[in-house]
């Protein structure tokens, strides 16, 4: 073998990788489509740089072209890529293949992508060493074993035996991160490494990355949507939309001074510290974003800003500029300089109008679900077991008011969302909605009346579409179910009606699903919803699966057919950052167990319970003010089918040390009222939790010196206008140094 392919990019002082004015296009029977146009960025030893942007914007796409993995359609057209101060362009494809995995590595959003699932873990692992350096078996070995006990897991010889499907899905990206560090690479490339974990697995993947990065000196580019976890993991950050880069500086120059209208709208659209649903509503972008092959001239981001200036921002093709006063810090807009960045939308909202919860409409009293598992002759098993999905649930929900019921996966809460919808039916306990018990009556055999009071706006709208329909006759045949109007012409009428009301236009009572975006159709799945007149809405994370700007505006818009309808709300998420803005009470939910309840500003406010305090630190907040308590849960959710006795909590929580005689291990706590509805299930005693310091804290300093209000959002010189009020509901927690 040859020095080149051996060694093909030795070490330099220089950058890690310089991509310059690259750009990628994919070639159909449609012709040329760019994907990526001008994009340019430097990554430092040691450094990582954040990618971040909305769905379609080219992020993915660029680490696709620094890997070489851009299919048979795909094609770099413009620019260079060098790696290690050589171009890329000119390596051959077997000092390609040198390359990919050893020295420039790639983890995936999903880790079953990247795992063998006929293969064992060790296996896998060992192949790095073996194919890449040459050692033998018994070292390669070593430095697997050796790697899987750096990523942290738990009984790292019986990780190696294990296959994939024995391990969950954050033991499974820890395997496909050690994997992808096992041949030391310089650059390692993140591609939404954390979307698909629950919130504190998220914190400890973070955690482990950001480790590792400093162990190794590893470089980073690390794609993402959410602009918290590039501030908890990123140096630098480069803002994409529309397939270029608009906006790229330091982490704390554009957080703090953005300077492109479309990294204001970003940061707009996001529930911050400080927002609130009615004294500081979110801004949406409005519009969506262009295809390929419409954009427009001059800048691509013109339609949706309103900033616009027609003759200036659509005069001709718009290249980055430099920011004065900050170094490495450009921006592709031509007005920055002259934009006022406090001004709002025009017909943005400032506030919005407070609503009352009435009376109550949905009770649950002592409810549980238990599901028998029956077992199997041939894995050893031939007796039944006991899942227990629901264990002594008991809350209400009062007419206008909006619960959040917040947990991870496996938690209970889409179980209880099947029971309240007549999916399931309980194993004991009471629901009552309205004055009608329907905790045992299945939804066959509810009345119409009964089934369009309580209705459910789900996670993925894609499935909840009839691919073949238009969207009219979908809602129409919703209206037809629910008894709604006489004739087909009063049908239609109520279906323009809901059109208007979730903001769509008329004309979209023809279009196929197929011909929607994200946003459009899980609109379309509110319009069904709320087609009945329904006084309860179980919406179950309705906008996780959704870009930034369209979480926004799909938030508002629940919110205001709330407003409007006087509609009791079931938040169903595991984002506490959406859960802060949007509920008036919170339901915290663990292994079945609901182990705290309260007002908004009480879990969000010492003292909390253990679980609590562990899921508000696992929040990435896109705030450079905010400090956090650093709280990093151990250990994986254990199941249900197997349940730890005493506290569901209890291995792994922290504070199991401060109870006395076992308690946590051995009995389930009674429930601990803490005073104005507020109630927890914790054995801790009151002088414990007396002493527990807010998670989230403010760096009152940082505020001063940017000229931000001590109680402002991040940003709000530039990426907020005025001084926001404080929240009406509670007060915030007296600030101590950090």
């Amino acid at each position: 073998m040859n020095e080149a392919v051996r060694n093909p990019a030795k070490p330099t002082n220089g950058p890690i990788i310089e991509i310059e004015n690259l750009s990628i296009s994919f070639f159909t029977r449609k012709g040329e489509i760019p994907a990526v146009m001008d994009f340019s960025c430097t990554v430092m030893p040691g450094e990582a740089m954040g990618i971040v942007g909305e769905s379609g914007c080219g992020k993915s796409t660029v680490s696709l072209g620094i890997m070489r993995d851009l299919s048979n359609i795909g094609k770099i057209v413009g620019g260079r890529i060098k790696f290690q101060g050589k171009d890329m362009g000119e390596l051959s494809d077997e000092e390609l293949r040198a390359i990919r995995g050893n020295k420039i590595a790639m983890i995936y959003q999903e880790p079953m992508a990247s795992l063998n699932p006929a293969m064992k873990v060790g296996q896998q692992l060992m192949e790095v060493p073996l194919i890449h350096d040459k050692v033998s078996k018994e070292e390669a070995y070593r430095r697997a074993l050796e790697m899987v006990r750096s990523v942290r897991l738990p009984d790292p010889e019986r990780m190696m035996r294990s296959f994939p499907h024995q391990l969950s899905g954050g033991q499974q990206q820890r395997i496909v991160i050690a994997m992808a560090l096992l041949s030391k690479p310089a650059l390692l490339l993140l591609d939404e490494p954390t979307t698909a974990l629950d919130v504190t697995v998220e914190a400890g993947i973070v955690d482990l990355v950001k480790g590792l990065g400093e162990k190794f000196g590893t470089s980073m580019i690390f794609v993402s949507h959410n602009l918290g976890l590039i501030l908890e993991t990123c140096d630098r950050i480069t803002v994409m939309y529309s397939g270029e880069a608009v906006e790229t500086g330091k982490i704390k120059d554009v957080f703090d001074r953005m300077r492109h209208p479309y990294t204001q709208g970003l940061f707009r659209s996001i529930p911050l510290p400080g927002a609130d649903k009615n004294s500081r509503p979110l801004i949406s972008i409005p519009g969506q974003l262009p295809l390929p092959h419409e954009r427009p001239k001059g800048c691509n981001f013109g339609p949706r800003c309103h900033h616009f200036v027609e003759g200036v921002c659509n005069a001709a093709e718009i290249p980055m500029i430099a920011v004065d006063g900050h170094e490495g810090h450009f921006s592709r807009c031509v007005r920055f300089n002259e934009i006022d960045w406090e001004a709002l939308p025009p017909g943005a909202k400032k506030v919005n109008e407070r609503v009352e919860p009435g009376a109550p409409v949905l009770k649950i009293e002592d409810l549980r679900k238990y599901y028998k598992v029956g077992g199997s002759e041939v894995f050893g098993s031939s007796e039944g077991r006991v899942v227990k999905a629901n264990e002594t649930i008991s809350f209400m929900a009062r007419e206008s008011e909006t619960v959040a019921i917040v947990g991870e996966s496996g938690c209970g809460k889409s179980t209880l969302a099947k029971v309240l919808l007549g999916l399931e039916t309980a194993s004991s306990g009471t629901v009552t909605l309205g004055n009608q018990r329907i905790e045992s009556t299945g939804v066959e055999k509810r009345s119409v009346e009964t089934v369009s009071s309580i209705q459910m706006v789900f996670q993925n709208p894609f499935d909840t579409l009839n691919p073949s329909h238009s969207v009219g006759s979908q809602i129409i045949r919703t209206l037809e179910k629910f008894n709604v109007g006489n004739t087909v012409a009063d049908r239609r009428k109520r279906m323009l009606e809901l059109l208007d009301l979730v903001k769509l236009p008329r004309a979209f009572e023809t279009r196929k699903p197929r011909q929607l975006s994200g946003g459009q159709k899980q609109r379309i799945g509110v319009a069904r919803a709320f087609a009945g007149d329904a006084k309860v809405v179980v919406a179950d994370e309705p906008v996780s699966a959704l870009d930034v700007s369209v979480q926004a505006a799909v938030t508002e818009l629940l919110m205001d057919i709330q407003r409007k309808n006087k509609t009791t709300m079931l938040f169903i998420s595991h984002d506490l950052s959406v859960v802060r803005y949007i509920a008036d009470r919170v339901v915290v939910m663990y292994l079945g167990y609901i182990v705290e309840q309260g007002t908004t500003d009480q879990i969000f406010s010492p003292p909390y319970h253990p679980y609590t305090e562990a899921l508000l630190s696992a929040i990435p907040i896109a705030d450079t003010s905010v400090i956090k308590k650093h709280i990093v849960l151990e250990g994986d959710i254990p199941s249900a089918m197997n349940p730890p006795t005493g506290c569901p909590f209890q291995t792994r929580c922290g504070y199991k040390k401060l109870v006395p005689d076992n308690l946590c291990e051995t009995q389930v706590p009674p429930v601990k009222h803490l005073g104005d509805g507020h109630m927890s299930l914790c054995w801790l005693a009151d002088d414990v939790l007396a002493k527990m310091e807010p998670v989230i804290k403010f760096d009152k300093e940082h505020a001063a010196n940017e000229g931000v209000p001590e109680d402002a959002p991040h940003g709000a010189g530039p990426g907020f206008a005025g001084t926001p009020p404080k929240r009406p509901r509670g007060k915030r927690p007296k600030l101590t140094d950090g």
